[in-house]
């Protein structure tokens, strides 16, 4: 059995980052575990104990809050941008034609254009498939009367850590839901 990554928060409940099992059980070990939440629970076995013979058991869960860990320390900055993640935040969709597209049709968009001072940032960018990102050229939405089906934004970190993970559970994903932005007022695909 493969176990999946497991969902690391701050003692406030904000996600942090994914890790490997055998970080989890390394908090664990050092007892900095605050708290867990979720339903699923991972046996792990480990060696045979000198004293009593007995086979080490750790069991960890898919959500755990680590001690003395609090994310609001640091100031917020914007996930790193990538097509990945770019073209799963856009649903794979082209936001000018509104046609869902594989990965190999998809480009990188910049609503202002590089050549006349658009930044390669998240609120600057959408997914378009090769023939409108061609169409639209170095202009404007408007100048070349391709409006946008959705206003780009940047994701928040639960947001980002679902855009990171091809394989979360069910109640990981629960949990990082009841912390995104309500995007379905930024779609206008109709």
């Amino acid at each position: 059995m493969s176990i999946p990554l497991i969902l690391r928060l701050d003692v406030t409940g904000q996600p942090v980052m994914w890790i490997p099992w055998q970080d989890a059980v390394c908090i664990y070990a050092r007892d900095r575990v605050a708290w867990t939440a979720g339903d699923h629970m991972f046996p792990l076995r480990g060696g045979l104990s000198r004293r009593t013979g007995e086979r080490s058991i750790i069991e960890i869960n898919s959500i755990i809050a680590v001690k003395g860990e609090y994310k609001r320390k640091h100031l917020y900055t914007a996930p790193p941008l990538t097509n990945r993640e770019l073209f799963r935040r856009d649903k794979h969709t082209c936001l000018y034609c509104g046609r869902e597209h594989r990965d190999s049709n998809l480009t990188r968009d910049h609503v202002k254009p590089l050549s006349r001072g658009g930044r390669d940032k998240w609120r600057n960018v959408v997914t378009a498939c090769k023939r409108c990102n061609a169409r639209k050229g170095s202009r404007f939405p408007e100048e070349a009367h391709m409006p946008l089906l959705a206003i780009p934004y940047v994701p928040n970190l639960a947001e980002y850590l679902v855009l990171r993970n091809r394989r979360i559970l069910g109640d990981q994903m629960e949990f990082l839901k009841m912390q995104f932005k309500d995007v379905n007022r930024e779609w206008n695909i109709q």
